[in-house]
């Protein structure tokens, strides 16, 4: 049943009209005063709003204004004389959904009405439709106790309004997808389409055909022109994975893309404009494929204008729990009570290393709720490579921190004295804000040595 607000100060029309949507199944609120509608409307929420132009001392422009400020998602039909068309009319182009003129036709009006509340069904379907996306894709999604994701959040803020081209690293699992649709969604395109394109996903043929298109007979199977995703998130924003893997081939062509903002067609000779906002991610050092002659340089430094660095999980520990938080109540049956998380699972989540970062988080999460019995979330529920995991951690952070010579036995001096290099090397690039070339500025070591000892490699 739909609540409407019928506003009139002719007491003939508005009980005709309260009888008349009454009897047709509406929820009717009679009211003969526009002063007085505004104190109701300021209190109360409405499916539609009906009121006369000509009112004192409140008349339905003033409604209308007014409406359009506190319930911007309720129309309102305007109800006026013969000669009160024409500022109908103009009402109209401040807001109004529409108008009748007295006096009318009942039948009429009704049809008006029903096409005013679908109207405000589908603003009510697209409003949840888009908090959705923000709840799940929008700075919101982006849980951020520590530090470190905390200056990303600041960065997806900063970056949205803006079209500058954004590449984020990271390693697998770290949510770089889901920093890209934060930046989309806080971005003026946000209405426009959001075309993620796993480069690694398709052979080279095929992804240089999805990219740009082709035209018809540019190879077998081409029987008709195709338009690429390029050219599908036009107005939008296009994100690439795993850009390091692609082919050096496409790479050549898509930096003609960044350059001059226009697609050409696998097969075709015609450049076509295209407008979109690119953004980029990879879980490898792009600096590596370029020093390995897989990556082309000056794509890197088109790519590369804004970069943002993603945390692994086991260096942002305080977002463990609120990201258990977060995917417990998005997992939970509509109406659920939301789960309790027993303390030992806690320490136990927060132990672990989670190579595979918040998508393992995630899924470890998914594998508790199955096997959950009760309310609580129970160690006995998670998967055992964690439970395990977790243990075989807490075990070595204790042996770290014993100081006997026969806690270290059957480890050599260049292991240990490796992996405490290793350590300090991480910790200046995480006080870098994740800059790798910064860190091995203040290192005092090349960007390829830095590598090496991050991945724990030998020296040469």
């Amino acid at each position: 049943m739909s609540r409407l607000l019928v506003v009139d100060d002719e007491p003939t029309v508005l009980s005709v009209l309260t009888a008349t949507l009454r009897r047709n199944g509406h929820e009717v609120t009679p009211i003969g005063d526009g002063e007085k509608a505004l104190a109701v409307l300021q209190q109360e929420d409405f499916d539609l709003i009906l009121a006369d132009i000509r009112m004192e001392p409140v008349d339905g422009l003033q409604l209308l204004e007014r409406a359009r400020e506190v319930r911007p998602y309720t129309p309102v039909i305007l109800l006026t004389g013969y000669g009160s068309v024409k500022t109908a009319v103009e009402a109209m182009k401040g807001g109004a959904f529409d108008y009748c003129t007295k006096p009318f036709k009942m039948d009429e009006l009704l049809v008006t009405v029903q096409r005013a509340l679908r109207y405000r069904m589908v603003l009510m379907e697209n409003k949840g439709l888009r908090d959705e996306i923000a709840t799940r894709f929008g700075p919101a999604a982006l849980i951020a106790e520590s530090p470190a994701m905390r200056q990303v959040c600041e960065m997806v803020r900063r970056l949205g309004p803006s079209d500058e081209t954004v590449l984020i690293t990271g390693e697998s699992g770290t949510g770089k997808e889901v920093v890209a649709r934060a930046i989309h969604e806080m971005s003026h395109r946000r209405a426009r389409p959001f075309v993620p394109i796993n480069c690694a996903a398709m052979p080279e043929p095929l992804l240089e055909s999805e990219m740009f298109g082709h035209v018809r007979g540019a190879f077998t199977g081409a029987v008709a022109d195709k338009d690429g995703l390029f050219e599908a998130a036009s107005g939008g924003t296009i994100f690439l994975d795993e850009v390091g893997a692609m082919p050096l081939s496409i790479q050549a062509k898509f930096l003609r893309v960044l350059q001059d903002k226009t697609v050409r067609k696998v097969g075709g000779t015609e450049a076509r404009p295209v407008d979109v906002r690119v953004i980029a991610a990879t879980n490898e050092p792009l600096e590596a494929g370029i020093q390995a002659g897989r990556f082309r340089e000056d794509l890197f430094y088109r790519l590369n204008v804004i970069p943002i660095w993603l945390p692994p999980l086991r260096q942002r520990r305080e977002d463990i729990v609120p990201l258990v938080r977060h995917f417990l109540q998005r997992e939970r049956p509509a109406g659920a009570p939301l789960p309790k998380l027993d303390p030992a699972v806690e320490r136990t989540l927060e132990s672990y290393r989670w190579p595979g970062n918040v998508r393992e988080l995630e899924n470890a999460i998914r594998h508790a709720l199955t096997f959950m019995h009760g309310d609580t979330i129970t160690l006995d529920t998670l998967p055992a490579r964690v439970r395990e995991g977790a243990s075989v951690q807490a075990s070595a952070s204790t042996s770290e921190t014993l100081s006997s010579p026969a806690d270290f036995r059957g480890r050599s001096l260049k292991a240990f004295l490796r992996q405490k290099e290793r350590e300090y090397v991480q910790m200046v690039v995480d006080r870098m804000g994740g800059d790798k070339e910064a860190a091995a500025v203040a290192l005092k070591i090349s960007l390829t040595t830095l590598y090496r000892k991050l991945a724990g490699g030998p020296d040469e």
